[in-house]
């Protein structure tokens, strides 16, 4: 919330020429020069001068390796005539910092212009949203929609089941009205093809299969204190409006019984075909008939609204998708399985990342500010269908879950710092985008973990504003 196999590496040159690595480093192409019988002429002319060009030769080229197990693989030389001298240390030295670590990154060269303990996988919060969008994307793709479908038993006509796919975006708002999911997919236009279908039928019994899940529906090393302050519902594959209390309140109390909450609002719309129905809860057999179904809005419209607003409970619904589509189980304990291979194509080593949940909110998800960095870079560069994540980040001092930040002596940085926003009970998070003042394009992670306080947000938005005054001279100092 914002109150958030072998794999190359990715090594980048500090600007003390110190070199961070995470894997191993492809490179695809390397420059051949060859010289030309014309430049014997040059050649006489330089050995005529006093100079030699005899050591040109290409034993004194670095050449791409054909061993897979080799431990290092040739680096881009970032090599720079920049005086490096804006520092941000008092800025890092907060207090209200608590257990402090950070990564800057200039997006154009890799070089990394300030780190401290960056490698270090360590309580992400929210940001753990960007590893959830950009699985999803690659996984399910920017145009998947969820169907939600009901059935009727045809040797038993007043029999009808209403079988969850995942989709908490379902709603049970009336016709011209919004819940916090725009344009999502309402009970009642089910409702209205049902009875439709069942062409004056009246239904005696409601089944809820809400199976496609497997395991618990809440994570045990959530607080439950989450769910009754109405930030993060149970994960459910049957649920309605993500189960809030308040359908157009985006923080609002959330039940124990999601399930039968759904039977009940789809009773309700259902009204007098369903009036004397008994609603139960069980997996539906083989063999029974659709009649109706609803599509959710696409899963670019989900990726969107989650980072912006840091909605939890989709970002736990589009890892279980991830997780089934991948033939897992959509289980908690398939997430860092699933997660990880729908991250694949980035190209960064995951070796050391530890994924609980989707959203964020478990203490024991583990993932270094490097690594979102690095994720950063790619979200700036629009890989894959990553501008969609670009597009859901938040924006300092304008949008989402950064409306808010970034004002007073940090104004200037407004507009300029594109992010995703953390908070759990021992940490607060930020990690994106800088356009810095100089134009130089950062990507960054801040985190601020252990004993910290809600003051620590606004010694994170004082160290990020440093950085964007700083950009390309930012001292590692």
């Amino acid at each position: 919330m914002g109150k958030v196999r072998l794999e190359p590496e990715f090594r980048f040159k500090t600007s003390q020429g110190s070199v961070l690595s995470e894997g191993k480093e492809k490179f695809a192409y390397f420059k051949q020069i060859a010289i030309g019988s014309a430049s014997g002429v040059v050649t006489l002319a330089l050995i005529i001068a006093g100079f030699s060009i005899s050591g040109a030769s290409s034993s004194s080229v670095s050449k791409p390796s054909e061993s897979a197990s080799q431990s290092a693989s040739p680096t881009p030389s970032v090599t720079s005539s920049i005086a490096r001298t804006c520092s941000v240390a008092t800025e890092a030295a907060d207090p209200r910092l608590g257990t402090f670590s950070a990564v800057v990154i200039n997006a154009a060269t890799d070089e990394v212009l300030f780190d401290r303990n960056a490698t270090t996988p360590a309580s992400t919060a929210s940001t753990m949203k960007m590893l959830t969008a950009a699985a999803a994307l690659q996984v399910l793709g920017p145009n998947y929609r969820v169907e939600t479908k009901v059935y009727q038993d045809p040797a038993n006509p007043a029999t009808i089941y209403l079988v969850g796919a995942g989709d908490p975006t379902l709603s049970r708002t009336a016709n011209g009205k919004q819940s916090v999911y725009k344009d999502a997919p309402k009970l009642s236009d089910l409702a209205v093809a049902v009875n439709a279908s069942l062409k004056g039928q009246a239904v005696s019994k409601i089944v809820l299969d809400s199976t496609l899940f497997s395991g618990p529906s809440w994570e045990p090393t959530w607080q439950r204190s989450e769910q009754t302050q109405g930030y993060m519902s149970e994960v459910t594959a049957l649920q309605v409006d993500g189960d809030r209390k308040n359908p157009s309140a985006e923080t609002s109390a959330r039940s124990t019984t999601p399930v039968a909450n759904a039977g009940r609002y789809f009773k309700a719309a259902l009204g007098a075909s369903a009036s004397a129905a008994a609603i139960s809860e069980a997996k539906m057999p083989a063999g029974m008939t659709q009649i109706a179904s609803v599509y959710s809005q696409p899963i670019s419209q989900w990726v969107k609204h989650m980072l912006l607003v840091s909605d939890n409970t989709q970002a736990e619904y589009l890892a279980r998708l991830v997780s089934l589509k991948q033939g897992f189980d959509g289980s908690f304990t398939s997430l860092n399985a699933a997660i990880k291979m729908g991250l694949n194509s980035t190209m960064i080593s995951s070796a050391n990342v530890t994924i609980k949940d989707g959203s964020g909110l478990s203490d024991f998800n583990a993932v270094s500010p490097t690594y979102l960095a690095q994720l950063s870079k790619l979200i700036l560069g629009s890989q894959g269908n990553y501008s969609i994540i670009y597009q859901g980040l938040p924006i300092a001092h304008e949008s989402g879950s950064l409306a808010s930040r970034f004002g007073g002596d940090n104004l200037d940085a407004a507009g300029h710092i594109i992010a995703k926003t953390g908070w759990i009970k021992r940490g607060y998070t930020l990690a994106g985008i800088i356009n810095a003042k100089d134009s130089t394009q950062l990507t960054f992670a801040i985190y601020a973990l252990g004993n910290v306080k809600d003051d620590a947000k606004d010694a994170i938005d004082i160290l990020a504003t440093a950085i964007y005054r700083c950009g390309n001279q930012l001292s590692n100092n």
